[in-house]
């Protein structure tokens, strides 16, 4: 079975200064025990309802296979 994380290109964050406005990658989550990066996203969609809720793009969402 096989582990994944999966990254976003979308948001901000702030900057300890808070007069900059930061982009960033986030982390949105790592999967485990699954075949394929198909199963992991379902998994991470299935585990993971804040991810809709908050209105992410998963076509822009990033997949590594952590080994």
């Amino acid at each position: 079975m096989k582990k994944y994380i999966f990254i976003s290109p979308e948001g901000t964050t702030e900057a300890p200064n808070s007069t900059y406005e930061v982009n960033n990658m986030q982390v949105i989550g790592i999967v485990e025990n699954v075949d394929n990066e198909d199963q992991a996203l379902i998994k991470l969609l299935i585990e993971n309802e804040w991810i809709i809720d908050a209105e992410y793009n998963i076509a822009e969402f990033i997949c590594y296979e952590i080994l």
